[in-house]
């Protein structure tokens, strides 16, 4: 009985018995698998159990704290009290004998309100897809829970960042309540405020300008002094990269750390990057962002953190549906003076 060449593997040639097509098509009949003449493609094959998963950066968790828990509301409301008293706080309160009358302490209470919104989506599993993945091993399901568990970590980036300008809502590097200001120029014949253009001892003037001047906005209290600041990725990396002197092991980015206005006072100052400064300033410069982080001042909150609300057969469409929703309100800064913004770095 003749044999027929169905294809190459390496050296070897698959050959199966009698009527295999003649396009190189490999015969997988009984004889020719009980004979040891044909076997299953697949099992020349190394499958990689890795899934790769697209490539994305999320960094809201590190820039601002995220408060859970509050149920389905629409707004999210914040009290703040002030203080005044008469005559103001110096020379009013000191008495004398025979005063007959004492300042009063007052209080005004206001309270703020942030909008909140409802995150959801929906996965389908198609029921043949599901059945052809059990011989694969690995789960449709999970595959997609990931896809969607992507989705919301992206809108929540961009919630915190940026805001949803549809909804009329803002986010860290562009909140309207927030204090713009441009950073100092480097005084050069060609005069330029890019920290590439600057030396170091320039670059923490800048930096500790900044501290400064939001720590005094905040009438130098200690609680408020920033903790964090927020810079696009190509300044991140000059800082991070560039050397203090050509014989020194010391980066500016250390040089930063170590003699900011914050480290001088027994506090320890974040520097990070995140993709959202960048063109965020005034006439799309790039923007430095200094602020303080702590729950106190700013905050985001899930008020119903993602969660899966209900599934069901489609027979229709034959799939299983699942919606995923969430509640998530707006960046809430409870003290805009303890945020400001420097541009053109």
């Amino acid at each position: 009985m003749a044999y027929q060449n169905v294809g190459t593997f390496d050296a070897g040639i698959i050959q199966a018995k009698g009527g295999a097509p003649s396009g190189g098509t490999p015969t997988m009949d009984a004889a020719g698998i009980a004979s040891g003449q044909a076997f299953l493609v697949s099992e020349l094959e190394k499958r990689d159990p890795l899934i790769r998963k697209p490539l994305t950066s999320i960094t809201y968790p590190r820039d601002i704290v995220v408060k859970s828990g509050g149920g389905w509301v629409d707004y999210v409301s914040a009290q703040s009290v002030g203080y005044g008293i008469t005559g103001g706080s110096g020379e009013s309160p000191v008495q004398a004998g025979g005063s007959n009358g004492l300042p009063i302490v007052q209080a005004n209470l206001d309270k703020g309100m942030f909008k909140a919104h409802t995150f959801a989506a929906a996965l389908r599993v198609m029921w043949v897809d599901m059945q052809k993945a059990n011989y694969i091993g690995r789960s449709l399901d999970q595959m997609l829970q990931d896809g969607m568990r992507r989705a919301y970590d992206k809108h929540m980036d961009e919630n915190v960042y940026a805001g949803l300008p549809a909804y009329g809502t803002t986010g860290l590097v562009n909140h309207p309540d927030v204090t713009e200001t441009t950073v100092a120029s480097n005084g050069a014949d060609a005069p330029s405020t890019k920290w590439e253009n600057k030396t170091k001892e320039q670059i923490l003037a800048d930096v500790n300008a900044g501290i400064t001047a939001v720590w005094a906005a905040a009438e130098y209290d200690e609680d408020a002094m920033p903790n964090h600041i927020l810079l696009p990725y190509e300044q991140y990396a000059y800082i991070l990269n560039t050397m203090v002197t050509d014989l020194a092991t010391e980066t500016i980015l250390d040089f930063i750390l170590k003699n900011n206005v914050a480290a001088k006072n027994g506090k320890s100052l974040y520097v990070g990057a995140v993709r959202w400064c960048k063109g965020a300033g005034t006439g799309g410069s790039d923007r430095m962002v200094i602020y303080v982080n702590h729950e106190r001042f700013l905050q985001v909150e899930e008020l119903v953190p993602l969660s899966r609300a209900l599934s069901q057969p489609n027979a229709a469409h034959f799939c299983y549906d699942t919606a995923y929703a969430a509640n998530l309100s707006e960046v809430e800064l409870f003290y805009p003076q303890t945020m400001m913004y420097f541009d053109g770095i």
